[in-house]
Order: structure tokens, then sequence, then C-alpha cells
């Protein structure tokens, strides 16, 4: 009944799914198109648990969003209630400088057949469907070209091509985590000062043809490639965009 729920809100139904790489790419890319990736919470002092309960009752009871360690943690237990074979991994996202700490990102891993992908709704403007998991691919997605590639020996790669190079994305080891595994960094996101979730509000969801993005001074649409921004004169066309664009009333 939780998947049926679940799959309602991002517009399928269980007709014609099973665990095989067609349905792994349609729910993945109806997920982005339906659920946002947004902090709100963090700024709205309602603490994250992680708890798939909690998950559902917040993405699909409240037709909300969440962060990576939500977004993932909810779409790794249906994909499981699917019939697929799924493991949480840990990564390490690259901030423009460096890769910050394990446990930094979570993502998953889903073995199909004798063939492994790299599935992730919870990274905001990242691939739109999963990534093949085989080293030194380049694989073209909707939202760009990708790679994934040996990093420092022990660690793999995730690449986005920018112009004539490779912009990292994050790394990560290939070791299977339990969700309660990231509970010190999900509390470090949403409560330390030196998290960037803490700094401001956003929320972000893929379209058909781009991405709409709300930030707390900018609305941000790209279509096709062509990014328009419009500043925000006040606190109250934040909350009045939030609820126009992304359907999110404000939480008291």
């Amino acid at each position: 009944m939780i998947v049926d729920v679940y799959l309602e809100r991002i517009g399928l139904t269980r007709a014609g799914l099973s665990a095989d790489l067609e349905t792994l790419r349609r729910l993945q890319y109806r997920h982005l198109l339906s659920v946002p990736f947004e902090n709100l919470d963090i700024h709205w002092k309602r603490p994250i648990v992680l708890d798939i309960e909690r998950f559902f009752a917040k993405i699909v009871g409240e037709r909300r969003g969440g962060f990576c360690y939500e977004l993932n943690g909810l779409f790794n237990e249906v994909l499981r209630s699917l019939g697929f074979a799924t493991r949480l991994i840990s990564a390490r996202v690259f901030n423009g400088k460096e890769h910050g700490p394990e446990f930094d990102h979570a993502a998953i891993i889903v073995t199909i057949g004798d063939e492994e992908y790299l599935a992730d709704v919870g990274f905001g403007d990242f691939t739109a469907e999963p990534l093949l998991l085989s080293l030194d691919l380049e694989q073209a997605d909707k939202t760009g070209t990708f790679i994934i590639r040996r990093f420092e020996g022990e660690y793999i790669e995730v690449a986005k091509r920018a112009g004539e190079t490779w912009k990292s994305e994050y790394i990560f080891k290939d070791l299977p985590h339990e969700l309660s595994d990231f509970a010190q960094m999900c509390d470090f996101q949403q409560y330390s000062p030196d998290s960037h979730f803490t700094k401001g509000k956003l929320c972000s969801i893929m379209t058909a043809n781009g991405r709409k993005t709300l930030t707390d001074s900018k609305f941000i649409l790209t279509t096709d490639g062509e990014k328009v921004e419009a500043d925000l004169a006040d606190e109250a066309e934040f909350y009045r965009r939030l609820n126009d664009e992304f359907g999110i009333e404000r939480i008291q």
C-alpha cells in the first residue's frame, strides 16, 4: 500500500513495473519531476530524523521534498519493495575546492542482472536517469554528460562534463551502509553553522525542459539551457513563489 501511494505521488502505477532497468529509469525520472530537493525543515526548526516512516509522511503525505538522506532513503526503500537489489553508499561531495567527509551524501547502487547502476534522486541538479556503473564510459544524460572513473585508487568518482574539462560531483567507496550510518552527518548538515544547508533556504525541482530553483533571494528558471533569474522583493514573495511553483505552504 505504501508503495502504491508513493507511485501515485510521482504519477505512476504498478502496471508494467518490474525490477528491470526500464522501470528504474522511469522511477528516477518521475521522482525528479515530482519531488523537490529542499532544506526547508532546517529553517523551520523541524528536526530531520533518519526514519523511513517519517520520510514517507513528509514526502508523500505532506507532498514535500527533502535532502539526500530523506529522498534517497525513501527511494531506496521503494526500490527494495519493488524487488530491486540495492545498497546505500556514502559519498563525499566536491565543494569546488575539495571533497567533503564520509557520509556527506547518500546515494544508491542498484544491481540488475550482471550490471550495476548508480541511482540518485537526492543531489539536486544531477542526472535524470541512472548511470551504468562502468568505469571511463562517457554517458549522455538529459542533464549533461557524465563519467565514472577511479579516483586516488580506492575511490570512484562521478564527474560531469564542463566545456573541455570534467567537474567532479562526488567520490565514493563501493561499500554498503545502513541508513543509520548517516545519522551524525545528517545532524551536522541540519544544525552546524558550517553546513551550507543552514545558510539559506532552497527548493529546486527538475522540469521537462530544465529546472526551477527558489532561494532566499532569487527565483531561477532554466529552460532548454537558458537561465532567467528574478530577484525576490522580500520573504513574503519567497513564500508566494514556494506555494505557486512548488505547491508547498509555509509551516510555522
